[in-house]
């Protein structure tokens, strides 16, 4: 038996003897674990019991425990989509989860439009469009879709359609877009069209094939020749297209094949893509969190979460083994592709188990691949941390690195960055920025001491709040390894002082980085220090520093986006209300002045050319 807290005690002895689904979490308050039970009582109790019956991972899980959280379900189905949506929510570390799952990218077929537009999104709405996906990078929709065009000229400006332009623009010149603003095409068969796309997308081609034969012939004998030829060019572009599409079937059905490679506590899922009996295409995917578990777990948790954003649920899923649950993911699966029935089917024999196969090869391959090219980045970053480490001369290695930075304009709604890097990689999970409360003006020193201020006070405080239920953000409650301050002495100084005064000064290491040299400066050391040129170390701090630079920026054009016109004007040195309304009064709006030159602004009454100046440095 498990020994437990008192809290958790409390909770296991509440249980409920119901369907629903379970989160656990760490001292940290972070979810750590997401699962289902039938029933609730038996299931998280099982957590607790003998632990020579577990194996590593669970036993690794379980020390980890500190809190408990459960809901109540109606039924297994309900359990099922409710744990999917919260392991995507909260992507816990013990649970498997697709790695690197920031919602792919999909084709977007606007059909609730006039004139419908494609383009990609990450993003599916219930909007009445279409949607083709997902694909693993952004690179391979945006080759599908300069394909597409080739093939069907759809349109890609934002002109409201009236057919009554005077004149198209160039993509309609070079036979990119087919010119519905001037006419040249009516909506009914633009739509068409569209139609085709969606059809050929869906890797039916032959319906097209054969009516785009009829056009072109009809268009000839009514002596049409341009537009026969336009048709002409079109079929040739889909024959080059289908002749890379490999028949794989006779009987014309849509199917996914699944098979899997796994490896050191990841594994490859390769899906081949088979529309109207033809490889259209296929994608790989990385898991997880899976060392431990069972085949059929995995693939089990992969169909879950892939199928769960998939934009289209084919009528046959091929398997490479029996799965976990099979009956309540199949469930699923038809109320997912609206009511219509999705086979799962583990081939034996015959042409689908040598897709399998085929896929596994493919699987196998890709993560063989990756794994060089894994270990490859691994062994840079562990080079570049080591190099840093030594060079300054630190006892601790650098798992942890923070970085800061200080973003405004003219000191116009300054926002401070922190990004965290664990093992030379970024944690944007951890990222934060800091709306700077106390600084008035371009004072970027008093906002870093402000920033630095409130991070370490945060971290005394996780220190001093203690106890079940109590949740720390793990931004705060961890000190770093290393300290890096965007900036030279001035700016090492303060973080120097921050760190003083909450004691910390002997526990976390602290440099300050010029920009102009690539300089460290350290607390005691009046020179710099100079990292190699072309040394790993150098590479990862300017990493570092670049991304705390781009973090603080994109806050604070957040932060100035919520600013008045007024307010913003208002804020930039020499410009009050009189000169303000002066301003309006000739330009009109804030883009106007943004935009308007030196000479320009300095026609106003009271605006120099040092304000003029500051106009335009402060509205960038």
């Amino acid at each position: 038996m498990v020994e437990v807290s008192e809290h958790l005690q409390g909770i296991l002895n509440t249980l409920p003897e119901k369907p629903g689904v379970y989160i656990m979490k760490n001292n940290a308050g972070q979810v750590i674990y997401v699962g289902k039970a039938v029933i609730l009582k038996n299931r998280v109790r099982s957590y607790f019991q003998d632990r020579g019956q577990m194996d590593r991972k669970t036993r690794k899980l379980v020390e980890h425990i500190a809190d408990l959280e459960w809901i109540v379900v109606g039924s297994e189905l309900e359990a099922l989509i409710l744990e999917m949506n919260l392991i995507k929510k909260y992507r816990p570390r013990f649970n498997i989860r697709l790695k690197d799952d920031k919602r792919y990218p999909y084709v977007k077929v606007h059909l609730a439009d006039p004139f419908p537009k494609v383009s990609v999104t990450r993003q599916m709405d219930n909007d009445g469009s279409r949607y083709f996906g997902p694909y693993t990078s952004v690179w391979a929709v945006h080759e599908t879709l300069d394909v597409l065009r080739r093939i069907f000229p759809y349109l890609t400006c934002d002109r409201i359609i009236t057919g009554k332009d005077p004149r198209p623009c160039l993509y309609y010149d070079i036979k990119l877009c087919t010119g519905p603003c001037i006419g040249a095409i009516n909506q009914t068969d633009y739509r068409r069209m569209i139609d085709d796309l969606c059809s050929f997308l869906d890797g039916h081609t032959e319906p097209i094939i054969e009516r785009l034969k009829i056009d072109m012939l009809k268009a000839s004998e009514e002596m049409r020749f341009e537009k026969a030829a336009v048709i002409r060019d079109q079929l040739n572009a889909i024959d080059k297209v289908v002749e890379r599409q490999k028949v794989i079937t006779s009987d014309q059905s849509d199917s996914d094949v699944l098979a899997m490679a796994r490896s050191d506590g990841e594994a490859c899922v390769q899906i081949f893509f088979i529309r109207n009996g033809k490889l259209l295409g296929r994608e790989y995917f990385i898991l997880e969190g899976t060392e431990e578990t069972s085949d059929s777990e995995v693939i089990s948790e992969f169909i879950t979460q892939f199928y769960s954003e998939a934009a289209l649920i084919p009528n046959k899923v091929l398997l490479p083994n029996e799965i976990d649950e099979a009956l309540i993911i199949n469930q699923w699966l038809n109320t997912r592709r609206g009511g219509q029935k999705v086979e799962l089917q583990v081939p034996r024999t015959g042409t689908p188990r040598e897709l399998v196969l085929m896929a596994t090869e493919n699987a196998v391959e890709t993560l063989q691949s990756l794994r060089v090219q894994w270990n490859a980045d691994k062994n840079k970053q562990t080079e570049a941390l080591a190099e840093l480490q030594t060079a300054l001369n630190l006892k601790t290695p650098l798992n942890r690195i923070e970085c800061y930075d200080i973003s405004n304009t003219q000191g116009t709604a300054s926002v401070g960055s922190m990004v965290v890097f664990e093992q030379g990689v970024p944690n944007k999970a951890l990222y934060r920025h800091f709306n700077i409360r106390t600084v008035s003006g371009p004072d970027d020193f008093a906002s870093m001491e402000e920033v630095l201020s409130r991070r370490f006070k945060r971290y005394v405080a996780s220190l001093e709040q203690t106890g079940p239920g109590v949740k720390h953000d793990p931004s705060f409650s961890f000190l770093p390894d290393l300290v890096i301050v965007d900036g030279g002495k001035g700016q090492l100084g303060r973080a120097v002082k921050i760190l003083d005064d909450y004691q910390l000064a002997d526990k976390v290491p602290v440099v300050g980085l010029a920009k102009q040299q690539e300089e460290l400066f350290r607390p005691g050391v009046s020179e710099s220090l100079m990292l190699p040129r072309h040394s790993q170390a150098l590479y990862l701090i300017q990493r570092i520093r670049d991304e705390a630079h781009r973090f603080a920026i994109t806050a604070h054009r957040k932060a100035r986006g919520k600013i008045g016109v007024a307010s913003r004007l208002d804020a930039i040195p020499g410009i009050g209300p009189n000169r303000r309304k002066a301003l309006l009064a000739k330009f009109g709006s804030i883009e106007k002045i943004r935009s308007a030159s030196i000479e320009d602004l300095m026609q106003v009454k009271g605006i120099t050319k040092e304000i003029a100046h500051a106009l335009q440095s402060g509205l960038e």
